[in-house]
């Protein structure tokens, strides 16, 4: 398919391994690829949904905002972790192949859940209740922030060169379905007929349990996956593949990288993880509807990731991204003032929605656009250190900033520190070259290879 808005060189394509691999057999295995994502996801997002029950277990007795600024310090330092993981398991797909990571990164999560949910509570074993849970946190940050990179490296790859966009955009369709699946089970036993206290008691294990189960599907799915021929021909023809120093000479990319990951996932966590807390600590919705409106809206803005991909295989990506810093640089305080106003539930989910079709424009094309900047032999590693770094200082701690700024009594300081780091991202999308046709992705290797 012609790009209408950007002409692009033409270039051989590269070749196939085999007539049996098909455009069919292709989204075999980017199914297979995105279903373990969706687990991790799962799993990763399953702590944030039912802090609210669990909190209470594994810190002492204190008022909520306390006990759940004690748990957003845990989620904090899971995100440290994750640039270890955006290291390791992003040399391991550079060296051993994207799938040898993949299924090594979701072996590690599935351990982390299954810890959470065997953890004894601070009533039993005191201190060691939390510092168990941090041990897990930390088995699953370095899990996720592995993850990142290799799955972005192999959908872009995998994917056609007319719709790497399109079928890139797929990781994050996964990781808000992860939510969605999360607050769906919360949903479901909210209403399952455990009482409050029982859901707080035991209750909440229940969701590790599963992405714990789920985790060995996904480990089984991911086994069955072919390794893409872009690695497999730079395994042919590179004997020195990519390291940290090396990656090094890349400044331009890593800038962008960072750039862009600090403004859009301080609002993707803002308006996803954060939200669900922010509605009923701030708002005073209940527990129910705050869950309830988080998922209506997170179910939406999953839909959105493959239209804003889509598009930006015709308009590119950077045209999406400078949408996005406009947006978020100028709405994001007046949309989270308006969500703290009491009102009803079909408003407040309104005006979430409309916060969450600002940040499609970072979600559904951040990945490809970091895979375009960087080599075969480095790209895992290029996609997911820097981005794992910058989620560690920005992401992972936005949620405690926004607690914090809240105990001192000044709320509304984090929707401009928010606006801030989105007008970051905004000068790094007017500053960068358009990926789509400057891509380091062609010609394409959108190729498999049967292992």
């Amino acid at each position: 398919m012609k790009n209408p808005f950007l002409s692009q060189p033409s270039q051989p394509e590269s070749p196939i391994a085999s007539p049996q691999h098909s455009h069919h057999y292709r989204l075999l295995n980017i199914f297979r690829g995105s279903i373990g994502n969706l687990v991790e996801y799962f799993d990763w997002a399953i702590y944030a949904a039912f802090a609210l029950y669990f909190a209470p277990i594994f810190f002492p007795a204190g008022d909520q905002t306390a006990q759940l600024l004690n748990n957003a310090a845990i989620f904090a330092v899971g995100f440290i972790f994750r640039p270890l993981g955006g290291w390791l398991l992003g040399r391991l797909a550079d060296r051993k192949g994207r799938k040898y990571a993949l299924v090594f990164s979701v072996c590690l999560m599935c351990l982390g859940s299954l810890i959470i949910a065997c953890a004894p509570g601070y009533a039993v074993i005191g201190a060691w209740a939390p510092a168990l849970l941090l041990f897990a946190r930390i088995l699953q940050g370095f899990s996720i922030g592995g993850e990142y990179g290799s799955s972005a490296t192999y959908l872009s790859e995998m994917a056609s060169s007319e719709q790497r966009g399109y079928y890139a955009s797929f990781q994050y369709v996964t990781i808000v379905l992860g939510q969605i699946l999360a607050l769906t089970l919360l949903l479901l036993l909210q209403h399952s007929g455990l009482t409050a206290a029982q859901l707080q008691a035991w209750g909440w294990r229940i969701p590790f349990v599963v992405g714990a189960l789920l985790a060995v599907i996904a480990i089984n799915l991911r086994g069955k996956m072919a390794e893409t021929t872009a690695f497999v021909e730079q395994q042919d023809t590179q004997s020195q593949l990519g390291n940290v120093r090396e990656l090094l000479n890349y400044p331009k990319a890593l800038f962008t990288v960072v750039g862009l990951t600090a403004g859009g996932t301080v609002s993707y966590y803002t308006f996803t993880v954060y939200m669900q807390k922010f509605l009923v600590n701030t708002t005073a919705f209940s527990k129910d509807d705050a869950t309830l409106i988080c998922l209506l809206a997170l179910l939406g803005f999953m839909l959105l990731q493959p239209v804003v991909g889509w598009i930006s295989d015709y308009l590119g990506r950077r045209r999406v991204l400078i949408a996005f810093g406009v947006g978020a640089t100028i709405f994001t305080v007046p949309l989270l003032k308006q969500l703290a106003q009491p009102q009803s539930i079909a408003s407040a989910l309104g005006w979430y929605f409309c916060a969450l079709v600002i940040v499609s424009g970072y979600s559904s094309v951040n990945a490809i656009v970091k895979a375009e900047l960087f080599p075969v032999h480095i790209r895992a590693l290029g996609v997911g250190l820097p981005y794992a770094i910058t989620v560690a200082l920005f992401g992972g701690s936005a949620e405690y900033l926004a607690l914090w700024l809240k105990t001192l009594g000044h709320p509304d300081w984090f929707g401009y520190y928010v606006s801030s780091c989105a007008a970051l991202a905004l000068g790094v999308a007017l500053w960068m070259q358009e990926t789509l046709s400057t891509s380091a992705l062609n010609p394409p290797n959108a190729g498999i290879e049967e292992v």
